[in-house]
């Protein structure tokens, strides 16, 4: 919880200096908008970070990207259960590419690990995680259209800011921001480099080229967590392993196509 606090904390100015900005001379949302916005945020940002970093504290980074990449079969399969979106062929074989992935990804890290169930716990918590992101993406559709998306981006990231915060200041003492300087800087980096520019970089990206392809281009997502991992955790690499990021990076490029 200090960790995503200090996040959000130097993610807030851009945050506010975006949403500003894009809410000049707009239209005011209505209660409703409003509603969504706030669900949205709670669900996309604040309880999809928190699941997952909770999940890796018990498994691997390479495992955690594998499974936190299912969001955009996860975001199809909503969209059929919530909405009735018709799933062909194509994207049936794509969830069970990413699915089968994730079993081969899951054997690497049983066999490594002490404890069986702490991977089973760390991979519910990441599963939970990319649910959680599905369910923002699946419902922000309407709302990226009607508000605008830097606008309702950077709204729904004020929401989950606000909501870490006071859970933050709930159940931690102030006293616990007071950390080493390189704690600070680790912090800075995430905020900049692993929030505000992927965010609104992933926003833009998908106006401008569609969502589908914005998904291909992420699919090296999975490999360079598992590489770097490698390199900077000294986390191990197996034939499973890559196995299974093949089998997901398939399973998400054959979505992404079908959408672009």
């Amino acid at each position: 919880m200090t960790l995503l606090a200090l996040r959000m904390i130097f993610s807030l100015p851009a945050f506010l200096w975006i949403g500003l900005r894009a809410s000049r001379n707009a239209a005011p949302l209505t209660r409703r908008d409003w509603l969504a916005v706030v669900v949205l945020g709670l669900l996309g940002y604040y309880g999809a970070s928190i699941l997952d970093f909770l999940g890796l504290q018990y498994i691997t980074a390479g495992l955690e990207r594998l499974i936190l990449f299912t969001y955009p079969t996860l975001t199809l399969l909503l969209g059929a259960l919530l909405y009735g979106h018709r799933i062909g062929r194509r994207e049936w074989t794509a969830v069970a590419l990413c699915y089968v992935g994730i079993a081969a990804a899951f054997a690497h890290d049983l066999n490594l690990s002490t404890t069986a169930s702490a991977v089973w716990i760390g991979g519910g918590f990441v599963f939970g995680s990319s649910l959680s992101y599905a369910f923002y993406l699946t419902g922000s559709g309407q709302m990226l259209a009607r508000v605008g998306v830097a606008r309702f981006t950077a709204l729904a990231l004020l929401v989950s800011t606000a909501a870490t915060l006071i859970n933050f200041f709930a159940t931690e003492p102030l006293s616990s921001l007071a950390q080493p300087l390189p704690i600070y800087g680790y912090a800075l980096a995430m905020a900049i480099f692993s929030t505000v520019i992927p965010v609104f970089a992933q926003a833009a990206a998908m106006r401008r080229i569609g969502s589908g392809r914005a998904a291909l281009i992420g699919t090296v997502g999975p490999l360079m967590t598992i590489a770097l991992g490698w390199w900077w955790l000294g986390e191990s690499i197996s034939a499973w392993q890559l196995l299974g990021a093949a089998l997901v990076v398939a399973g998400v490029v054959i979505v992404g196509r079908g959408k672009a």
